[in-house]
């Protein structure tokens, strides 16, 4: 609609992934050095995950362009099938003939002809399943199975995954351990950082013929915090953008255009934030919540006064230890996830007088409290020399960050985070804050569960 307007003959930010369009950020060029080195090295199994939008497709496209002669290539887009339906789904890939209703049993065997020809050959095969998050762990065991076809001297099917950062949780189950052990290389996919969204847009806006400078300068600095470096977001946004800059007649997009282009796409008006705003894993993963616990302060007070008072109160804030999510995090095994699922066995009752005495002492050495919030990621061995941890977490693709944000929101974050308690003689303490159970909390300290 808008291009006549910008005397353009396609528009800069379609969501259709034009290679004409590519821009490969530092992340994106890892990534697919990644998906390269399977491809090439016969690495058996590798891994990319990212969040949705971050260009984890955008990244298997440019592999695929970049194919050699001597590899045959299996792409399962739709990984919500059976075991069977997945080996049949492969044969059907790779042209393998299989009689209708065959088994299991059947198809691996017309999979493992196949491959031993492949290999006689001189030819590898490739096989890559997006979306991956979806599968079964059925379907993942049966995968496990494929990666056992091999010769004395190499595995017969290399196997590519891609998927959003559930796949990591998936992995980490223990039911999967022996599929998680052959993974020989693995990488997440993180967003655009800010001088990276800049060079998208201006790179999408030459190959398209426009002058960089219909995006101003702050508009495009307030792009990366509207859309936090997501590229699916960033072209939704600007192509909204331009939109309302052709329906104004203007040829330039400003903080406040692309403000009010933001809210249209995230359908909560001019102000809002979008991104699955400040909530989704993406976006969650970039800050460490300082939280401001009004709430939390009635709460505690209503539970001393049922207790016979405590001499804990807390302050205004807390501290949130979340996963890194950015161009330097290199896929450590490690890597923590945001989507885990809180267990926790039955609390103490409601704190007493005492009880709160304890927990406040317990309390004064915030390392403690930042190794059992350590835990809860599934990351042990913290070692106490660390100031806040925060060296030991980056080992782990873990990282401390900071922002403003309230109550309310910590309960929709739904993250186990460190609360910063000051007593009524200002001693500061710290404490886990585990988990929210609508009438109670769950905090941890030190081995120790209470309930408040």
């Amino acid at each position: 609609m808008y291009q006549q307007f910008f005397n353009i003959s396609q528009k800069p930010f379609s969501s259709a992934p034009d290679p004409a369009f590519l821009y490969m950020s530092d992340g994106h060029r890892e990534a697919l050095a990644h998906l390269r080195y399977g491809l090439e090295n016969d690495a058996g199994f590798v891994l990319l995950t990212g969040e949705v939008g971050a260009g984890k497709t955008t990244v298997c496209r440019c592999l695929l362009e970049q194919v050699p002669l001597d590899a045959d290539i299996a792409f399962i887009l739709n990984p919500k099938l059976t075991p069977l339906e997945l080996l049949a789904s492969i044969c059907d890939e790779l042209h393998i003939d299989y009689s209708r209703g065959a088994g299991g049993k059947e198809l691996v065997d017309a999979i493992n002809e196949f491959l031993l020809t492949a290999h006689a050959q001189g030819r590898h095969t490739v096989l890559i399943i997006d979306e991956a998050q979806n599968l079964g762990f059925e379907v993942l065991e049966q995968i496990r199975m494929l990666t056992n076809l091999e010769t004395n001297e190499r595995k017969l099917l290399q196997i590519i995954m891609l998927g959003q950062p559930e796949l990591q949780e998936k992995l980490a189950d223990p039911k999967l351990k022996q599929l998680a052990q052959r993974i020989s290389a693995r990488h997440h996919l993180g967003p655009l950082n800010k001088a990276e969204t800049m060079a998208y847009v201006r790179h999408r806006l030459a190959v398209a013929g426009l002058s960089p400078e219909v995006f101003s300068d702050g508009s495009l600095k307030k792009l990366f915090s509207l859309s936090a470096g997501i590229p699916r977001l960033i072209n939704m946004i600007c192509d909204r953008a331009l939109l309302a800059a052709y329906t104004k007649g203007i040829h330039r997009v400003d903080t406040r255009l692309l403000t009010a282009a933001a809210g249209e796409v995230s359908g909560r008006g001019e102000k809002s934030r979008v991104g699955s705003p400040p909530f989704s894993p993406w976006l969650v993963a970039a800050i460490m919540l300082v939280v401001c616990l009004a709430a939390l302060t009635l709460l505690l007070r209503h539970s001393r006064s049922r207790q016979s008072a405590s001499s804990v109160k807390p302050a205004a804030s807390a501290v949130l230890e979340l996963p890194k999510v950015g161009k330097d995090n290199k896929g450590d095994k490690n890597n923590a996830h945001l989507s885990f699922n809180l267990k926790y066995q039955a609390a103490e009752p409601f704190l007493s007088a005492v009880e709160w005495h304890d927990m406040e002492a317990a309390g004064r050495d915030k390392r403690a409290a930042m190794g059992d919030l350590l835990r809860l990621w599934g990351v042990s061995g913290f070692s106490p020399a660390d100031k806040w941890g925060c060296q030991y977490a980056e080992k782990h693709g873990l990282r401390c960050l900071s922002a403003a944000s309230g109550m309310a929101a910590l309960r929709r974050l739904n993250r186990p985070v460190v609360l910063r308690l000051r007593g009524e003689q200002g001693r500061k303490s710290f404490v886990v804050l585990a988990a929210d159970h609508g009438g109670w909390l769950d905090l941890r300290l030190a081995g120790r569960q209470w309930r408040v």
